[in-house]
């Protein structure tokens, strides 16, 4: 199952078209399944829709940002977006927007971050003698141009170079690095190293646990004491990946299964205690595992153990 992405776009398009024609590969792990735009004229949208990509087109002027970035998120949910690619899309998105994609939006910037956020990127590496400009594939976070960089392209700057002339070398490199990246990056929520690692993370975390490998799985457990968590791929060849966790019985299991049969199930040979979460969906709130953790930590842990853990949660 190929990662559902979005793209906005303000402009020509041409990281879009980049994204769009790299995606017609057979073994790309996502396709496009919406571009939009706060320039209803933008040329990139009639790109798009001659490639058959849905598009949907709005003028933010006169709108209140937190309005407009409601309706974009509205559009973007309709479609099926997993991730968001941002590709020139010349607006300041509001913290609420951000937030409700944390982890899961991407955007290129015309420069070797963290140097010249913002506007005039070419410009600024010419005047002060920089050697390389570039550009770099990063996480969008609250701040712009401020989120964790995946990758980064260095371009030379030539004697004679303009800023014209640079940032059409440095648009080649967007083209060539964008695709790759946000593959990768997309890939990731499906891959066992990257999953492990992130519930790894989480259950360390917990007071006094640790980790050991039991029925041939990556184990959770507190320190001489019960397990409250299993990280299975492919357990018995069942094709999952999954993250397993205490429950309080038959009744919990059955319902978790009936109100999402694709995400939760009842893993062989665990009874009725425990229930399965599938990781590899590509949609996981790791907010959520967090808790399912906690709360698994908390069914087998000693009661001074986790009284002190309701102490610390007062504070």
């Amino acid at each position: 199952m190929k990662a559902k992405v979005a793209v906005l776009i303000s402009g020509a398009g041409t990281n879009m078209a980049a994204l769009l024609y790299a995606a017609k590969a057979v073994d790309c792990p996502y396709e496009l399944v919406l571009v939009a735009s706060n320039v209803p004229d933008a040329p990139g949208l009639a790109i798009a829709k001659a490639e058959g990509i849905a598009t949907w087109a709005l003028s933010h002027k006169g709108m209140n940002r937190d309005a407009f970035d409601t309706l974009v998120d509205g559009q973007l949910r309709a479609a099926g977006a997993e991730f968001i690619a941002l590709a020139g899309y010349m607006r300041i998105l509001s913290d609420d927007f951000v937030a409700r994609w944390t982890g899961k939006m991407l955007n290129i910037h015309p420069s070797l971050l963290p140097l010249y956020k913002g506007l005039n990127t070419h410009s600024q590496a010419m005047e002060a003698g920089d050697k390389f400009g570039g550009c770099s594939v990063h996480i969008v976070t609250s701040g712009v141009d401020d989120g964790p960089v995946l990758a980064q392209t260095p371009v030379a700057i030539l004697p004679g170079d303009t800023v014209e002339t640079l940032s059409a070398r440095v648009r080649i490199a967007e083209h060539q690095l964008y695709p790759p990246t946000l593959a990768a990056f997309v890939a990731r929520e499906r891959s066992p190293d990257y999953l492990l690692g992130r519930v790894r993370e989480l259950a360390l975390a917990l007071p006094e646990s640790d980790e050991v490998i039991s029925h041939g799985m990556p184990c959770f457990g507190i320190v001489k004491g019960k397990k409250f968590a299993y990280f299975t791929k492919d357990h018995h060849g069942d094709g999952k990946i999954a993250l397993l966790v205490k429950i309080s019985g038959a009744d919990e299991q059955a319902a978790l299964i009936e109100m999402d049969e694709t995400r939760y199930y009842r893993p062989a040979y665990f009874g009725d205690g425990w229930v399965g979460i599938r990781l590899d969906l590509g949609d996981t709130d790791w907010d959520a595992i967090g808790e399912w953790l906690r709360q698994s930590w908390l069914a087998v842990a000693p009661k001074k153990l986790a009284g002190l853990m309701g102490v610390a949660d007062e504070f």
